[in-house]
């Protein structure tokens, strides 16, 4: 990735700072992007030998200004943008520890706890994807990776608004897949598969920590696709925990792919004509 330049937003947590210290290692220049300053500097601090190619800029997501500045911060300081992962999201751990053994039910949400989730798991997503997509276009080259949930959590039971926002993520990927394609542009989806081993399953938690999925497995679906080999490779989704890094990539690829969202269920829609232009 030697002259690619790379947004990460969320970089201060779990799945962020090891995507920030691959990508770096890889050769990228990065700009990590997070509400947290102190989780900032201190991933600053673990990465001494990179201050040349690291920028860590405090951005509240949910803030399309925001994100503008931190898009143009980047691509006046390394001469560009080329791949954005959209990590950045709230957890149900933001309202209470015990919220992956006791689950969060309607009433205990607020209209403006909604509303800020939606924001960040969201509207952030488009929000960094609007002030990215230009310079990508304009180069005919651009990684996308929106890092969504399982299908099971986004359709379970007391567990809003976090579900209900990474399906409309997932939603807004499938679509962004269609309309970028031929362009040099491409969008994907990976997914860790499971609880993860982050801050989003709280330490006190029924979970042993053994059993939930490393950080360290959203690494190599996500180099793959921000290399050349995935010029190609748009509209799909991946189980990071069932990628093999030690198998030959174009197998483990081809395996766990899938397409994002429902393409399935979006086959027979009632409407004039028969069915609408992709």
């Amino acid at each position: 990735m030697q002259g690619k330049v790379a947004i990460v937003t969320g970089a201060a947590g779990g799945f962020g700072r090891v995507l920030v210290c691959a990508l770096l290692e890889q050769g990228a220049s990065v700009a990590a992007l997070d509400v947290s300053e102190p989780g900032l500097a201190q991933l600053r601090a673990s990465l001494p030998g990179y201050d040349d190619r690291l920028l860590c800029a405090v951005t509240d997501i949910a803030d399309y200004r925001a994100c503008e500045r931190a898009a143009t911060d980047t691509a006046a300081r390394f001469g560009g943008v080329h791949i954005l992962i959209n990590n950045g999201a709230l957890g149900l751990n933001v309202l209470r520890e015990d919220c992956m053994d006791n689950l969060v039910g309607i009433r205990e949400l607020t209209p403006e706890i909604w509303n800020r989730f939606i924001a960040v798991n969201l509207t952030g997503a488009w929000n960094m994807t609007r002030v990215c997509i230009e310079p990508m276009l304009a180069q005919r080259w651009g990684r996308i990776i929106d890092v969504t949930t399982s299908f099971f959590t986004m359709l379970r039971g007391s567990f809003h608004p976090y579900g209900p926002s990474k399906a409309g993520m997932e939603a807004m990927a499938a679509g962004h897949a269609k309309e970028f394609a031929g362009t040099g542009v491409t969008v994907n989806v990976v997914v860790p598969g499971g609880p993860a081993d982050t801050p989003m399953v709280p330490s006190s938690s029924s979970f042993k920590r053994e059993n939930l999925i490393p950080p360290s497995a959203m690494v190599a679906p996500i180099v793959w696709l921000c290399s050349e080999a995935a010029n190609d490779v748009t509209g799909n989704r991946y189980v990071a925990a069932q990628w093999d890094p030690r198998a030959p990539q174009q197998e483990v690829e081809q395996r766990c792919r899938a397409p994002i969202a429902w393409p399935q269920l979006a086959q027979s829609p009632v409407w004039p004509g028969g069915k609408p232009a992709e």
